[in-house]
């Protein structure tokens, strides 16, 4: 898959496992999409993904790298669908 590809995939699956924030953004913890059973199947690489994704200013998060445990409570902002 192509990164472009990836990161359409990763805004669809966003919008389906987030939900409204204060500010009216879609918005997910890192930890429901890691630990979620068809994002694991679609993102080889979900970090590599999600960093693709912020580098293209489509999402926003707190901090460069996620790791499983330790940053299960960041929110992963959609910024545009």
């Amino acid at each position: 898959m192509n990164v472009d590809h990836e990161v359409k995939l990763l805004v669809e699956e966003i919008q389906r496992l987030g939900q409204m924030n204060a500010n009216g953004q879609m918005s997910v913890k890192f930890g429901v999409l890691f630990s979620d059973d068809r994002c694991a199947n679609i993102f080889e690489a979900l970090v590599g993904t999600l960093k693709a994704a912020k580098k293209r200013k489509v999402v926003s998060y707190e901090g460069e790298l996620l790791l499983q445990g330790v940053h299960d409570n960041v929110e992963i902002i959609l910024l545009q669908a």
